[in-house]
């Protein structure tokens, strides 16, 4: 998956950033509009010359979230009911539910 471009203040090699570091924060998520990998909402606004788009509706079957962990991408629609990566089985943080808003419309 080389061609995945991953940016952020990232702490570690299973994407935990500067923002979100607990021992399930391994997930990073593409921006919409660039197309970028980040570990975070925040992250992404940190370094780039516009906010966070999120992803539209119609797009559920896009492969733009990243397991940290693995490296396996996964589909918005399958990350959306997930609790752990399908691959390799690491913990999903539940809390990202509380900012689905800045990724998902």
């Amino acid at each position: 998956m080389s061609n995945i471009r991953l940016k952020g203040a990232l702490l570690d090699d299973e994407t935990r950033c500067v923002h979100y570091h607990s021992p399930l924060d391994v997930v990073a998520l593409q921006c919409y509009q660039c197309r970028t990998f980040y570990p975070c909402f925040a992250c992404h606004n940190e370094r780039e010359d516009h906010i966070f788009r999120p992803w539209p509706k119609t797009a559920q079957r896009e492969h733009a979230i990243l397991c940290g962990v693995c490296r396996t991408l996964h589909t918005i629609e399958a990350y959306q009911s997930m609790t752990h990566c399908t691959n390799c089985e690491a913990p999903f943080n539940p809390k990202c539910a509380l900012h689905a808003k800045h990724y998902f419309e």
